[in-house]
């Protein structure tokens, strides 16, 4: 496995800048999530990556091996990348044990790799003598990965793998996937546009926004500290809300709130997480409960805030009011501040 690099890789079609100058570092053996919306050039860094497009700028190399951007770019069928897309294509003809064994020589067909593989991601030995067709949508998406992991890849490179499931599927094959990959030792790289499956499966988030990478931090690092607000509403849900500071003190709709990192006096604006807001009949700011989205464990609470914004608390289920209350709003915590550019 290898450590990818990533210097100043640009690439457009035409007039569409897809990939504007991205700067990333994936360590070996970690997993990076690249989250971004539709259109903010994920996909297209993923198939740079791959070898299927040439970047027009920049430089990609596995530890010091420059594979694109230097003299003769380096074919996608010699840079040893395993590549997972979104519906895993397995060949439909062939069994399971086949289709992982696809990309091996020859003589290593029949070998214990394919059993190993199994175990790997988590699926039983006796599917090896399945077709594609007796798997549900999870397991087919493991013996992807199995396939893509049999030629011990450099770097695993996975498109939106688990797009086309249902939402439990998803979260569980996502785990099963993550731990086989972080078993093999792999270096992978996975593309997606759900903030909740990068920050629960990768070691790395990576944001991009319109070509541009606007931040690589750690889901935590991500989550607490947002390079801005427009990352801040993207990533975990936030209300973004216009303050004054003073001091050290960020005044606002939900009143006096303490800045996590000092900021210039003057106007800003303050990122304030749903799990930071609590409701009670003795929170200083007042509220109509507008919606409850009620899961069970926790619950969104959409508030009106009496001469101010619209925000969203998470509360837990026990905890959840009904609509059309009256409630007071406390922010427990402090806040992180962002000023004008």
């Amino acid at each position: 496995m290898s450590t990818l690099h990533l210097e100043g890789v640009r690439k457009a079609f035409g007039a569409t800048v897809a990939v504007d100058g991205v700067d990333l570092v994936v360590p070996e053996g970690s997993v990076t999530a690249v989250l971004g919306p539709s259109g903010c050039g994920k996909t297209t860094l993923l198939r740079l990556v791959a070898g299927f497009l040439e970047p027009d700028a920049g430089t990609i190399a596995f530890d010091d091996r420059v594979v694109a951007g230097s003299g003769r770019p380096v074919p996608p069928q010699q840079r040893r990348v395993g590549y997972v897309p979104q519906e895993g294509a397995l060949f439909p003809h062939l069994d399971v044990a086949a289709n992982i064994a696809f990309g091996l020589p020859r003589a290593q067909r029949r070998s214990a790799r394919v059993g190993d593989l199994l175990d790997l991601v988590e699926l039983p030995a006796a599917y090896g003598a399945r077709h594609p067709h007796e798997l549900s949508g999870g397991q087919q998406q493991r013996v992807a990965l199995a396939r893509a992991l049999a030629p011990n890849p450099s770097v695993v490179l996975l498109d939106e793998p688990f797009s086309s499931l249902d939402a439990s599927l998803r979260a569980s094959t996502g785990r099963a996937v993550v731990r086989a990959l972080h078993a093999a030792g792999a270096t992978a790289v996975l593309v997606t546009h759900d903030q909740d499956e990068a920050l629960s499966l990768a070691d790395q988030v990576a944001v991009m926004r319109a070509g541009r990478l606007v931040q690589a931090a750690s889901p935590h690092v991500l989550y607490r500290t947002p390079a801005d607000a427009d990352v801040a509403r993207f990533v975990g849900g936030a209300a973004v809300l216009d303050a004054t500071v003073r001091d050290g003190v960020a005044r606002c709709a939900l009143g006096d709130l303490l800045l996590l990192e000092p900021v210039p006096d003057g106007t800003a604006e303050v990122l304030v997480r749903p799990e930071q807001l609590r409701l009670g009949d003795d929170g200083p700011v007042a509220a109509r409960v507008v919606e409850v989205s009620f899961y069970g464990h926790d619950a969104a609470v959409t508030l009106d805030v009496h001469d101010g914004p619209t925000v969203v608390a998470r509360v837990t289920g026990l905890d959840a009011p009904e609509a059309g209350r009256e409630v007071g709003v406390s922010v427990t915590g402090r806040v992180l501040a962002f000023t004008p550019r």
